[in-house]
């Protein structure tokens, strides 16, 4: 369960520094990514963008 947690963190942290670059392609704009503002900070999480790019990288994987 740790390991999952430190993943997800992870990939939110990877998200976020790609975030500009990311959505120039679209993806960070769709429906289910949120972004709230906490503490004078302004948070973004990429719920819709993630299970694009998961389906990306299978589709990847099952070509090759």
């Amino acid at each position: 369960m740790i390991r999952w947690l430190i993943v997800v963190f992870l990939a939110l942290i990877l998200f976020s520094g790609l975030r500009p670059w990311l959505e120039k392609l679209g993806l960070g704009k769709l429906p289910g990514d949120f972004r709230f503002r906490l503490f004078g900070r302004e948070w973004f999480v990429p719920f819709a963008s993630s299970v694009v790019l998961s389906l990306l990288a299978l589709l990847l994987i099952r070509i090759f």
